[in-house]
């Protein structure tokens, strides 16, 4: 806009000059700034004429240090070749897609793949194509947007948690019981010659082909015991900015321990109050995981719900047989005591909580421009934390809780480890 007042203020003194003057030099140029003035215009609205256009994202679900890949094609299938070109996404991702600028011959086509690091979880938008032009002098510009906008959806890391076992319960999760079933369950473990009476949709025809008479799958009685996660999204009890957040280690955990949880062959529901609420029914299976992974890419630190208070409403679902997990920052010992009525209903207990002072002090360390405050207050306030953690330690080993306090930097699997049978109560990373 600014050049086209600059260019429309040189119009005008070129015009005055050379009817005041009527000098034929001055003419030249003003006939001169009509020619390249019309032939800017005329190349800007034809450089859009005539072409095709197109990209592709190869997923629309990923994980945290994955990579976007982004497949673009530009053809030109007329004769006038296109000076100039800018295509690029407009999105939302932490890390824009790069554009890029390019000329087209005449009948002529490019492509290229733009990879794009996935560094942050999330629901993510990604608009249509853009593709700019211009003249030479930047006084006209054609835009032209290609496609339908996307989204992606970038889920939390998961870890392996190869030290951990859920706490025992009184149904056990992942064991078969010895006894045979009439009924067809998810456990086809043995087969038998067929007999009369047996149903014809239980006959298994590759090992009757193998043994040359008709063979019958025998099932087992699978005994489950559902796991919920409970996660506290309170925004008084979070602390931390980037991955150093205990919202972010809080996520990861949740996440890791869920699909630990499916692996087992685990009902998992999951619940968490934040500006919405997100409650998981228990099921299992991929889709199960893939909905857990889903609602973990967009809970944030925003709630207002104490964790004492989401517990007491969640519990109620819980049954003989369960397993609660608890993935909290909070130094509170309000919400220890409905965690100590489960043992008398047979359901087991597990609590990781996140150490608050060691995310802080993560956070300074990584931030280029840490603000420093008064060092007195930050001590008072470091020893504080710390003696509430002792007491928080304490107070679950009384009720015999198993707890799990976890510091940012390091990989969750080697800090949730399961303790011994003659171990404390309290596991330390």
């Amino acid at each position: 806009m600014i050049r086209r007042l600059q260019f429309g203020l040189i119009a005008m003194v070129l015009l005055v000059a050379a009817f005041s003057t009527g000098a034929d030099f001055v003419f030249f140029l003003v006939y001169l700034g009509i020619l390249v003035v019309g032939g800017a215009y005329l190349i800007t609205r034809s450089g859009l004429a005539d072409l095709e256009a197109g990209y592709v994202l190869d997923r629309p679900h990923a994980q945290v240090g994955d990579a976007l890949r982004a497949t673009y094609t530009v053809r030109n299938p007329s004769r006038i070749p296109k000076l100039w070109l800018e295509v690029y996404n407009p999105t939302s991702l932490p890390v824009a897609i790069p554009g890029r600028a390019l000329a087209l011959g005449s009948r002529s086509e490019r492509s290229w793949v733009a990879r794009v690091p996935l560094s942050r979880r999330g629901h993510f938008r990604v608009d249509p194509m853009v593709i700019r032009t211009g003249d030479a002098f930047g006084l006209f510009e054609s835009y032209a947007s290609v496609g339908a906008p996307s989204t992606v959806i970038v889920y939390p890391r998961v870890e392996v948690l190869p030290r951990w076992r859920l706490p025992a319960a009184t149904l056990e999760g992942t064991r078969a019981s010895p006894e045979r079933t009439l009924q067809t369950t998810a456990m086809a473990t043995s087969v038998r010659p067929y007999v009369p009476g047996d149903a014809y949709n239980r006959i298994h025809w590759k090992s009757s082909a193998r043994h040359q008479e008709l063979q019958i799958k025998e099932f087992d009685l699978e005994q489950t015991a559902d796991v919920w996660i409970f996660l506290d999204l309170e925004r008084s009890a979070h602390t931390g900015s980037g991955d150093a957040a205990t919202i972010e280690t809080a996520v990861r955990v949740a996440a890791s321990i869920g699909s630990r949880a499916l692996g087992d062959n685990r009902s998992l529901g999951f619940a968490a109050v934040g500006a919405r609420r997100a409650v998981l029914p228990a099921d299992r299976g991929p889709r199960q995981q893939q909905k857990l992974l889903q609602l973990l890419a967009a809970v944030d630190a925003d709630g207002g719900m104490p964790l004492r208070d989401l517990l007491i409403e969640g519990l109620a679902r819980l049954r003989r047989g369960m397993t609660a997990v608890i993935v909290t920052p909070s130094l509170e010992r309000d919400w220890i005591r409905p965690l100590a009525t489960l043992r008398r209903r047979g359901i087991g207990a597990a609590v990781c909580v996140l150490d608050p002072v060691a995310h802080e002090d993560e956070t300074r360390r990584t931030r280029a421009t840490a603000v420093m405050g008064d060092p007195e207050h930050e001590a008072r306030t470091r020893e504080a934390r710390a003696r509430d953690a002792r007491a928080l330690r304490h107070a679950l080993a009384e009720h015999d809780l198993p707890v799990h306090f976890l510091v940012p930097a390091r990989p969750i699997g080697e800090q949730i480890v399961t303790i011994p049978p003659s171990g404390a109560g309290v596991a330390r990373p």
